[in-house]
């Protein structure tokens, strides 16, 4: 029986790019024949993104999607955690509902995984060389700092906590009780997995095509608070 990578897409207000992200999952081609599940989350839309998520399926009947969608707006956290409990692959994936991450990276991931070396894999914008778009000066510094006191805690040389690209083993992430329901997530899932006796986290690079504000980016300063609290929180208050 092939084996199953679950893909779980958390999309709030994504009406204008949420088909041609899916366009770019259902297109690319997974070693060792993996199949796809996706799981798309609406977290409560106010532009048309449940009406696009729902033609297209009409539209594509033979591709593997499940919908979900929360009745108030939860944050980004909360789909995903809805998106974990749902999946039945035998590994999982994140993937922003924007094109700022490539879905034909995924086998690049994979790899290490699937060649026995790895339990969790983190894409990572700021090593390798894949094209990275220039965008801001102090949301690097924002990135790197978090990345940074994250490290300090978990003991882990990440380049980039704070990346949307993490792979699992589903049945490593699955268990885990996870709580943050908005940006916080990064920094506890990391904080958590971290902990796991014996787990093997590698980390590969990645393309990143950012998205200004203009575009339609949501992050901003307060979610850098959160993180920095989460950081705290998972690392040393709920060990």
């Amino acid at each position: 029986m092939s084996e199953v990578l679950s893909i779980i897409i958390p999309a709030y207000n994504e009406a204008k790019t949420i088909h041609l992200i899916l366009d770019k999952v259902k297109a690319v081609e997974l070693m060792n024949g993996i199949k796809k599940e996706v799981i798309i989350i609406n977290d409560f839309s106010t532009d048309g993104t449940e009406d696009a998520i729902a033609s297209y399926i009409r539209q594509n009947p033979d591709f593997n999607i499940r919908f979900e969608s929360h009745e108030v707006n939860k944050g980004k956290g909360a789909a995903l955690h809805t998106g974990i409990r749902l999946a039945t692959g035998n590994y999982l994936i994140i993937q922003d509902a924007d094109l700022e991450y490539d879905p034909n990276e995924y086998n690049i991931l994979l790899k290490p995984m699937i060649e026995g070396w790895a339990d969790v894999v983190y894409g990572s914008r700021f090593m390798g060389g894949k094209p990275h778009r220039i965008l801001f000066f102090w949301h690097s510094i924002g990135n790197n700092f978090l990345t940074f006191l994250s490290n300090m805690f978990t003991n882990l040389n990440l380049t980039d906590m704070e990346t949307c690209y993490k792979l699992f083993r589903t049945e490593i992430i699955q268990p885990l009780k996870l709580k943050e329901n908005r940006f916080g997530f990064e920094p506890e899932v990391t904080a958590k997995v971290a902990r796991i006796e014996d787990i093997r986290i590698y980390e590969v690079g990645i393309s990143y095509y950012g998205r200004s504000y203009k575009d339609g980016k949501k992050i901003g300063w307060k979610d850098g608070f959160r993180a920095i609290y989460a950081i705290l929180k998972y690392n040393i208050f709920s060990r």
